[in-house]
């Protein structure tokens, strides 16, 4: 925890003093009441000469044209060819007069959904003010329609500091607005390939920023020039409330039913609010703005404050989602209570609290991302521990734990696997029992009978191949299913079995007394099922007991067919080539 505050402190630390280094560019900010006057004014096209204040409130200027003019400029801007940036803001018309000392005016104007060549990246408007034999003496402003002068920001600068301060707020918005957008594509397919609901709301979190920034920094200008102006501010007003629920609704879906219903009701209503005051705001172009930009501010802050409550509730009940959460959303949180408090009017280069919020939230999203991708990772590698684990459970559950070889269970299993779902072929099952084993037991003990049963499992598993399948079925008896053997091949083939098992060393049994096992032989093809094809071999073994043992015995599975004692005769010149 502690190492997580203190990273995303730094971040806030860095964040502030590139803030601080932003405003060393020599603006001078013009406000009412200092350094500018005020009239109202029904005539849009040119200034009263007269009835300006330079103290109180203007009144009634939604309905006409607000006239403001400069009290005084400082030397300096007279000197460095000053440029007027005025941040983007809510109005209908924009006239701007410089006046020089030998009475000429310049005249420069915007209008609603038309900035023409004024505006620039960082949600700004430049006017430049012609350089002229005569000196400045000052520039008067009028905005026609204004909906609120409380959201006026007008700085005067010399040329280079201008076109520093514009350059770096491009490079601001244009870097936090690229890694927003990667952050919300890697997001958004993060949950479909994961289906994290959570990590759906981020990616459209993001995504909503993205557009928040373009409309914001006025990029989207480029493509849809006529939203200049109103119509971008009104755009801006609701995409940054909406990305506030969705930000909101992306904790509360994360910590999941970790918190309690009512709190979770709480956070989601306070969002919920968020929004529906936001479509009023952005619909509003009277002086109610104000109120519910002030109710507005507050609610953002309830919101938060209750965000980072449950976040800390569930992080204190043990939740890993609560501590990603606030590594990852302590920082725009921290920036975006920090707008509502403190004025960052005059920082990062002009930008104020849209950069800060941009880079807050760029960083966000990235840190998400990591951790994210990080936490899936670690969730993938236990996964595939699990499954490897569970793999070998099953193979363990289908081996014999004596002598190593598939069980019942696992010889069923692999013979499903190798002889099902082909061409039918012929498939024989050898069911073979050790003769009279018991008595191994009793006379040489249980741990020498074990080394007996090992010594035969040894000598099977040599014969296993792709078509040859072995297994212990339990006690003394194993089974061996070949296929693509048929008639006088097959009979080779467990004479073979038979007499290999007799020949085998098994230590101090085999210098006492042979070691030999009666097989009983069932024949079948691949698609007969196995209960009947094993039915047939345990008759087959069978007689072969009780006809006196070490012998192979034979049933075809017909209804009429005897189990019959296989021909040695027959197979007599084999027999060296066999042993």
């Amino acid at each position: 925890m502690k190492a997580g505050v203190r990273c995303w402190l730094g971040m806030l630390s860095v964040i502030l003093l590139s803030a601080g280094l932003s405003t060393a560019g020599k603006a001078t900010p013009l406000e009412l009441g200092r350094s500018l006057c005020f009239a109202v004014a029904a005539n849009s096209g040119s200034p009263p000469d007269k009835g300006y204040r330079c103290s109180g409130e203007p009144i009634g200027y939604q309905a006409a044209t607000l006239w403001l003019r400069t009290a005084s400029l400082p030397v300096r801007d007279l000197r460095q060819s000053p440029v007027l940036l005025i941040h983007q803001t809510r109005f209908d018309g924009l006239t701007i007069l410089f006046h020089y000392a030998d009475g000429a005016v310049d005249r420069q104007r915007v209008v609603r959904g038309d900035f023409g060549a004024h505006w620039r990246i960082g949600g700004q408007i430049a006017f430049e003010a012609p350089q002229r034999p005569a000196a400045l003496t000052g520039v008067s402003l009028g905005f026609e329609h204004l909906t609120s002068h409380n959201l006026l920001r007008i700085r005067i600068l010399s040329r280079a500091a201008a076109n520093r301060d514009l350059a770096m707020a491009a490079v601001l918005a244009g870097g936090a607005i690229t890694l927003l957008l990667i952050g919300g594509i890697y997001n958004l397919s993060l949950a479909i390939a994961v289906r994290r609901q959570f990590l759906a709301w981020h990616g459209l979190w993001a995504m909503c920023m993205v557009l928040w920034g373009l409309f914001w920094s006025q990029i989207a200008l480029i493509a849809l020039p006529q939203v200049a102006g109103t119509s971008a501010s009104q755009i801006c007003t609701f995409l940054a409330c909406f990305a506030v629920t969705m930000a909101t609704t992306s904790v509360i879906t994360a910590l999941g039913s970790i918190l309690p219903r009512w709190a979770r009701a709480v956070v989601i209503g306070l969002a919920a609010m968020v929004a529906l005051l936001g479509i009023a705001a952005s619909i509003t172009t009277d002086r109610s703005l104000e109120a519910l930009g002030a109710a507005l501010g507050w609610l953002v802050l309830a919101d938060i404050a209750a965000v980072a409550l449950c976040i800390g509730w569930s992080w204190r009940k043990g939740s890993v989602e609560a501590r990603d959460l606030a590594k990852s959303w302590g920082l725009p949180m921290a920036v975006l209570a920090l707008t509502q408090i403190l004025d960052f009017n005059t920082i990062f280069f002009g930008g104020g609290a849209q950069i800060a919020v941009l880079i807050a939230s760029a960083t966000q999203t990235v840190w998400l991302s990591i951790t994210a991708t990080l936490r899936l990772s670690m969730l993938r590698v236990e996964l595939d521990q699990a499954r490897a684990a569970e793999s070998a459970l099953a193979e363990l559950a289908n081996r014999d734990p004596l002598t190593g070889m598939l069980n019942r269970r696992g010889f069923v299993e692999r013979l499903d696997q190798a002889f099902t779902g082909g061409n039918e072929a012929p498939l024989a099952l050898l069911l073979m029992d050790v003769d009279l084993f018991k008595s191994i037991n009793d006379r040489f003990g249980h741990e020498v009978g074990d080394t007996v049963l090992c010594s035969i499992a040894d000598h099977l598993r040599r014969l296993e191949r792709e078509l040859c399948v072995c297994a212990r079925m339990g006690g003394e008896e194993f089974v061996l299913a070949v296929s693509g053997l048929t008639s006088f091949a097959l009979a080779q083939f467990a004479e073979r079995v038979r007499i290999g098992i007799g020949t085998c060393d098994h230590g101090e049994v085999s210098r006492q007394r042979p070691v030999t096992v009666s097989i009983g032989v069932a024949e079948g093809t691949t698609r007969t099922p196995f209960q009947k094809l094993y039915a047939a071999a345990d008759r087959a073994l069978y007689d072969a007991k009780r006809s006196g043992r070490d012998k192979v015995m034979f049933h075809s599975g017909a209804p009429d067919f005897q189990s019959r004692e296989l021909e040695r005769d027959q197979l007599a010149f084999r027999w060296p080539k066999l042993r």
